[in-house]
């Protein structure tokens, strides 16, 4: 039997939507250069840096033609705006994330190949940090097209497994970071440590925060009555419970909570707060999060 071929994580019709949306995207955090507050890109207005080699995929827009004509070498201009601005791509992968169908975390790494296509197609860099109790994985920072197959490849491998410790892994990632940039948090933020701590210093240390919390249906509207033994995803524990109407609502009641300390959370710091459900269309979710939503 021939196993079917998996889906792709960035089909044709969702780069020509993300090839639209790249171009909208802002980032705003502040730059690692004395004196600077924004690292937003602003074309001829940027400070001129450097040159850089030509890479395929680059933006032939980019190209010093100039400077083409006196060495015959096609070479990139940087500005130091845009030099500054690197998007870290933290994912949670611990095992919580492996509920539903699709998985959360398939969900979750269609998210980050996506905003990793947006920076990487505009020439920028991108960073992805595998997490769960801690940084489990860094990838080196990539620049340009030609970054994203190695993006692809590590995001395809992912697997979910172990606990949370989301606030050490977002804590792990700015300590790793010698400049702030755009420092973007997929997971479902079922985490009962000091998440929105984390994310303030991240905030603190001049990163241009946003959250992308990934929920299944079932997390959503639960369609679960009578007597169940539930087991926790990251632990392996067994709890046996009568899910009654007091029950149910006492779980929504926690559940809208959370949603809504993340989302005045996000507006207390100007940071970015989408909630994305499994079952829903994901460019949907992609523009909501180039347009800086608050869900």
């Amino acid at each position: 039997m021939v196993s079917e071929k998996p889906e792709p994580l960035l089909g044709p019709s969702f780069i020509r939507e993300l090839e639209v949306l790249r171009r909208r995207l802002e980032i705003r955090a502040r730059s690692g250069g004395g004196g600077e507050h924004l690292a937003r890109r602003k074309g001829g207005s940027a400070e001129f840096q450097e040159h850089r080699a030509y890479a395929p995929g680059d933006d032939m827009r980019r190209i010093d033609w100039a400077a083409y004509a006196r060495t015959g070498d096609p070479v990139i201009k940087l500005f130091r705006a845009e030099e500054d601005v690197i998007v870290r791509i933290v994912t949670d992968t611990s095992a919580s994330l492996g509920v539903g169908e699709p998985s959360k975390l398939d969900a979750a790494r269609r998210l980050a190949a996506a905003i990793g296509y947006m920076a990487l197609a505009r020439s920028e860099r991108a960073q992805l940090f595998l997490a769960a109790e801690g940084v489990r994985r860094e990838l080196s920072p990539s620049r340009g097209r030609g970054g994203l197959g190695g993006l692809l490849r590590a995001l395809e491998a992912l697997t979910p497994s172990g606990g949370t410790d989301l606030a050490r892994a977002v804590d792990g990632v700015v300590q790793r970071s010698p400049r702030p940039g755009m420092l973007v948090t997929l997971s479902d933020f079922f985490d009962p440590g000091p998440v929105t701590a984390a994310l303030g210093r991240a905030v603190q240390a001049g990163h241009d925060v946003a959250l992308v919390q990934v929920v299944a249906p079932e997390e959503v509207d639960p369609q679960l009555e009578g007597d169940w033994t539930l087991e926790d995803a990251e632990t392996g524990a067994l709890v046996d419970l009568t899910l009654d109407a007091a029950a149910l609502e006492a779980y929504m009641e926690r559940f809208a909570g959370l949603c809504a300390e993340l989302r005045a959370w996000a507006r207390k710091h100007r940071a970015t707060y989408v909630r994305a459900r499994t079952d829903e269309p994901l460019e949907g979710v992609v523009r909501r999060f180039v347009a800086r939503s608050v869900d």
